[in-house]
């Protein structure tokens, strides 16, 4: 039987109340957010992780005037990583909204319109010098300017720093980092920091345990804001896996009649041709023919071929016309961030991502795997903006499937996997938070909406856990989902018993070395629970509710720490996977899997290649893996070690030819 195609299938499928609860104001023109950062306003150093459009700039202004005409602070300087991005701290007129005072930038102090670093830099230490009390800059402009200054000229300020997950705690590599930790040191600066991607990074802090502990965090997750929209209903993830090259698969998964945004990969990446101008060609051409370019706007209307109707489309991809991109770009946020019938499909390769705001958008369109979860969750971002007539944002991950022919099968298969995780990760990040609370013997008491009881289960003894767990628990996630191992534990390949009671604490350590054994014991149940609940299918049979855990469904009433310890939580990536994928290429999958638990030499393997092919010819067909005769399964292992071996010899000698023809 051949292999059928597998449609697009979506991973996480959450559903909203729509509430209104986080866009409404109160008397003082303050969202649900802003009220919660706003009651922190005293904190020298705040940290805010909030979601795209919670309204994280306001809340910025609101508690950076309080410490001007409250606290006593005489400046304040906001620094963004984009020039773009000023625009959202322009000045304001808070008090029509019942704010005690107005936010107001002059001209001259928002360096985030075009001009030179060195002039830039000029403004930068005359404003410090100034009256002035609000500038606005780039977070280049502050490092250039640092450069010229010493950390006490920060004193009597407030430093907000927007994106704050571009800052590193590796001071060699993150010049940012660099500076914040000299100016906390040598200044009485007030820093607000600010993000939106709920991850610190990928494999270095954003800061050191030591200068984190000195910042009141800030949290309002992406459930509390997306649950209280009047508009937007339901969030989708998915992935649709290719063959061949992506722009022969793209029609498949580009809906025309959705607002999208499509991030095609980048050129380093397996998945691109390596021509991104002829990528855009390929992509308008499968829309239909064009009509005409906007000379002012740089908008391409094309001629859709299954309808006839004009699509309006914005190209932000090729840049050998800085100019006509920039009108393009001026065009996106000042009419097209207004009138939903401007632009349909924006194209983009490494713009469109953090802080962009065009909130018609439904469909986040992105080809090829994303190694950094920052950049997955400032993407999905893009669509979860409340507007009128959206009810429902999806994110598609368009993925190259693994061939067993290629030389990468490795990479691809690492590539599924940690796309797959991400996306469950991803789940539990929008989904509700659950409380967990021990369940004693004889404890009958009804619990409160949101909590759960577990018997047997650890509750958090000491504020330094309750800490972790109230506002790092999903960067853990993420650092125990980005380990290699984890690959493995996902697609099932690591028993439960040694995911949950061996990797995981093992992370938990390095993670934290700070924390004696019963605290990582605890952490490491409340990340266990924290999976398995949340990622576990809950059904309601009158005032009862039962979760799905190995493939039966139990009372949550009668769930014990035991029994969650007898589930991987990451098991589901595997079982996506499955449904996913043809079954030739979830054979690939676990055989590449397979290859890199196997302990063999290559002295064994050559010496066992002659009795493998006297076997092949004998019984017609190679050793399968999965046999349960030693011998034969052993024999697979070897094909299947010396295939790898081969592959990397392969992509060596190709590696090799390159270097020589560059």
């Amino acid at each position: 039987m051949n292999d059928v195609i597998k449609k697009p299938v979506n991973i996480v499928d959450v559903t909203y109340a729509r509430t209104g609860g986080s866009v409404n104001t109160d008397a003082l023109g303050m969202r649900e957010m802003q009220q919660r950062v706003f009651a922190k306003r005293d904190a020298q150093h705040l940290l805010v992780k909030a979601p795209p459009a919670s309204g994280k700039s306001r809340a910025l202004m609101f508690v950076a005037l309080d410490k001007v005409y409250n606290q006593g602070r005489k400046k304040v300087i906001v620094a963004v990583p984009e020039r773009s991005i000023g625009a959202s701290f322009s000045s304001t007129e808070l008090s029509q909204f019942g704010f005690f005072a107005d936010w107001e930038v002059k001209p001259e102090h928002n360096l985030c319109d075009p001009g030179s670093s060195q002039g830039k830099v000029g403004a930068f230490i005359d404003f410090l010098n100034g009256p002035d009390a609000i500038l606005i800059c780039t977070h280049a402009t502050l490092r250039f300017a640092f450069e010229k200054l010493a950390p006490e000229a920060f004193n009597d300020t407030v430093l907000a720093i927007d994106e704050f997950h571009h800052v590193s705690a590796d001071i060699e590599a993150s010049r940012l980092g660099a500076l914040l930790r000299d100016v906390m040191n040598g200044s009485d600066v007030h820093i607000v920091a600010m993000t939106g991607s709920y991850f610190r990074g990928d494999s270095v802090p954003v800061l050191s345990a030591e200068d984190e502990a000195r910042f009141t965090p800030v949290t309002f997750n992406y459930y509390d804001q997306l649950n209280g929209y009047e508009y937007l209903h339901s969030l989708g993830i998915g992935h649709h896996f290719y063959q061949g090259r992506y722009t022969d698969a793209i029609g498949e998964v580009l809906d025309l009649d959705k607002k999208t945004i499509l991030h095609i990969p980048n050129v380093n990446s397996g998945e691109s041709t390596k021509d991104k101008i002829e990528e855009v060609g390929f992509i308008i051409d499968s829309i239909g023919q064009v009509e005409s370019t906007d000379p002012d706007t740089g908008i391409i209307s094309i001629h859709r071929s299954d309808t006839g109707e004009i699509l309006r489309l914005a190209d932000l991809v090729d840049d050998t016309d800085q100019k006509k991109r920039a009108d393009t770009l001026h065009y996106l946020s000042t009419v097209a961030s207004k009138d939903r019938d401007a632009v349909d499909v924006i194209l983009a390769l490494g713009m469109a991502k953090e802080g962009f705001d065009w909130p018609f958008a439904e469909h986040a369109l992105t080809v090829g795997y994303r190694a950094s979860l920052t950049e997955v969750i400032q993407i999905i971002g893009r669509v979860t903006r409340d507007s009128p007539g959206k009810e429902h944002a999806q994110f598609t991950n368009l993925i190259a499937e693994p061939d067993a022919s290629q030389a990468e099968v490795k990479v691809s298969v690492n590539n599924m996997l940690k796309a797959i995780t991400a996306s469950l990760l991803m789940e539990q990040v929008l989904a509700q938070n659950f409380e967990f609370k021990t369940k004693r013997t004889g404890d009958d008491e009804q619990t409160r909406p949101g909590v759960i009881k577990i018997k047997g289960f650890k509750e958090p003894s000491t504020e330094r856990v309750k800490q972790i767990v109230e506002t790092d628990l999903n960067d853990l996630k993420a650092t125990i989902l980005q380990d290699d191992t984890f690959a493995k534990a996902a697609a099932g390949s690591v028993d439960p018993e040694t995911t949950n009671k061996v990797l995981i604490p093992k992370i938990i350590r390095e993670r934290y070395p700070d924390l004696d054994e019963s605290q990582v014991e605890e952490l490491r149940q409340q990340v266990v629970v924290d999976s398995v609940i949340k990622n576990g299918e809950v059904r309601e049979v009158g005032d009862k509710r039962f979760i799905k855990m190995s493939e039966k469904f139990v009372n949550i009433d009668d769930i014990n720490i035991n029994l969650i310890d007898s589930v991987n939580p990451f098991q589901r990536a595997f079982e996506v996977i499955s449904k996913s994928v043809t079954p030739s290429v979830l054979r690939i999958i676990s055989d590449a899997i397979t290859a890199t638990r196997v302990a063999i030499t290559e002295e064994e393997a050559l010496a066992a290649w002659p009795k493998i092919q006297q076997w092949a010819k004998v019984n017609g067909r190679k050793p399968d893996v999965r046999s349960d005769e030693p011998t034969e399964k052993r024999y697979a292992e070897v094909l299947l070690f010396l295939q790898r071996k081969k592959q990397e010899r392969d992509a060596a000698a190709r590696a090799t030819q390159m270097a020589d023809e560059s």
